[in-house]
């Protein structure tokens, strides 16, 4: 009976263990994924003021505005 609780206990201080050792990882998958999101929007941003798409989505604005309904 001493070594079914001995066991028990130390799965139980294992599981805990590794609770404790990846506490941390979740906030710098957070920072990570903030990091990446901020990068593909400049991206974006820098794709769509370019001169050529900027027109191209003018000018699909304009037809869609100057369509008949």
């Amino acid at each position: 009976m001493y070594k079914v609780m001995r066991a028990r206990l130390y799965a139980l201080v294992c599981r805990v263990s590794a609770v404790r050792r990846d506490s941390g990882m979740v906030t710098s998958e957070y920072a990570m994924g903030i990091v990446a999101a901020v990068a593909f929007a400049v991206v974006l941003y820098k794709v769509v003021t370019s001169g050529e798409v900027s027109a191209e989505l003018q000018g699909i604005v304009k037809r869609a505005l100057d369509a008949g309904v």
